[in-house]
């Protein structure tokens, strides 16, 4: 028997995705609700989502709220998931939160009431509930894992909700047309609770827009009403990109000049779906005023996205977790505003990813092409990536080298500045390699 809570709780891994709400709700049932103990922002989307997350949760701590922030996956640490009041739990709170959910997934086994084990995102997600509750978290903002539907977190009956985008991704499981996808994402919507939406395609919108009035929840459109102005981009000064300046107004209220700290264009999309979000929580009793919501998009800190660093050589990377072809065509809109050069670019892919789309995407904006391995079992092989680079773009200098390490040196020796891109996982491999997270 496996005796180390954080080993077994990685031992789940093997049991894979499994869609279904039965048994998280058994287990929360079991540890008294820990998921009813705090107020609940609930966010899903394709692309995006973790950024908006991450924003609403820096806004909430500017207005002094003890807040909690759920996200998935992680990059380096599994703590990265659970971070209250703006810090990452400790080893040892996490460690006891997964031995006592643990104890209780034991129970329900022994007595039939949990009919199969729980999945490694079932665990975490509960075990978040419970850091939150026994931590007295005001408000936590949670990101949906994939879908939404019957995604463990939609246990949750949250003040608002949202969803920030719907493209192609995860289609073995949601559905091969947007408004599929977009009908398994509304599923987080719940009857009264307002919903945010950022910009999607008309036959998306026309999903959540059934779900929300068939729920009588309103839909608030981010972009609706509002003036956004591109004031400037701020010069890159530390290790991140050069990020925008806007001036924004909304229906509710005139923020003025907000500094984004989240590099990208993109990022004013998402910028606009928090901002929203936000005006409905303090509507809803939570207060979180101008300067707050401000603020928090001023300071936020979302890793590997748009993510650059130095090395003390002077060695550059730019790391970005895009992962499907929309995430790819946000990083070359950023690298098509960088000039003329065209950085090597290393790779690697999961094998149920669209990676011709992303190649379409990124290779007329990259020098040359590394192809290599990320460190999770589902990596497609290097040799198959390069098949469908040189099929994209046939001109593209394409360079096979499965070692990571190895793959690193070999952009390096074409350029003192690489991009990092088309897995989260590869992000995170890379991170572990060159420190900090």
């Amino acid at each position: 028997m496996i005796r180390d809570p954080l080993t077994y709780l990685f031992g789940l891994e093997q049991f894979g995705i499994k869609f279904g709400l039965d048994n998280i709700r058994t287990l929360l049932d079991r540890l008294g609700h820990p998921e009813r103990a705090f107020r609940s922002v609930h966010v899903a989307g394709t692309n995006g989502k973790g950024s908006v997350t991450a924003m609403v949760d820096a806004a909430l701590r500017a207005a002094g709220h003890r807040s909690g922030r759920y996200t998935s996956p992680h990059l380096v640490d599994l703590t990265e998931r659970f971070v209250i009041d703006g810090r990452r739990v400790e080893s040892a709170a996490l460690t006891a939160a997964v031995a006592d959910v643990r104890e209780a997934i034991d129970e329900l086994r022994a007595t039939g009431s949990l009919r199969a084990p729980p999945t490694f995102f079932e665990v975490t997600t509960t075990v978040a509930f419970e850091l939150f509750r026994r931590a007295s978290v005001e408000l936590a903002v949670v990101e949906v894992g994939m879908g939404g539907r019957l995604d463990a977190t939609n246990v949750l009956t949250p003040v608002t909700s949202a969803i920030a985008s719907i493209a192609f991704d995860h289609q073995h499981y949601l559905g091969t047309t947007l408004h599929d996808i977009a009908r398994e994402k509304a599923g987080i919507i719940k009857p009264g609770v307002p919903v945010v939406v950022g910009e999607l395609a008309p036959e998306a919108f026309a999903a959540i827009e059934h779900a929300a009035r068939e729920r009588g929840a309103e839909l608030i459109r981010a972009s609706e009403g509002v003036t956004v102005t591109m004031v400037r981009l701020k010069p890159d000064t530390t290790n991140n990109p050069d990020h925008s300046i806007i001036r924004l107004r909304t229906p509710t209220r005139d923020y003025g000049e907000i500094d984004l700290a989240l590099a990208g264009a993109h990022q004013v999309a998402n910028a606009l779906v928090a901002v929203r979000l936000l005006e409905v929580v303090d509507a809803h009793g939570v207060g979180v005023p101008r300067e707050a919501v401000v603020e928090g998009l001023a300071n936020v800190c979302w890793p590997g996205r748009l993510d650059r660093r130095r090395l003390p050589d002077g060695r550059e990377l730019l790391l970005d977790a895009a992962h499907n072809p929309a995430g790819a065509a946000a990083l070359a809109a950023y690298l098509a505003g960088e000039g003329d050069e065209k950085p090597p670019l290393v790779f690697a892919a999961m094998r149920d990813k669209d990676v011709r789309g992303m190649f379409h995407a990124l290779l007329p904006r990259v020098g040359a092409l590394v192809v290599t391995r990320a460190s999770n079992r589902r990596t497609m092989e290097p040799e198959a990536l390069a098949e469908h680079a040189r099929a994209v773009a046939p001109a593209t200098s394409v360079e096979i080298v499965p070692a990571l390490d190895e793959a690193l040196e070999a952009a390096w020796r074409q350029s003192q500045r690489i991009v990092v891109a088309g897995s989260i996982f590869l992000v995170g491999d890379v991170m572990k390699r060159i420190g900090g997270s």
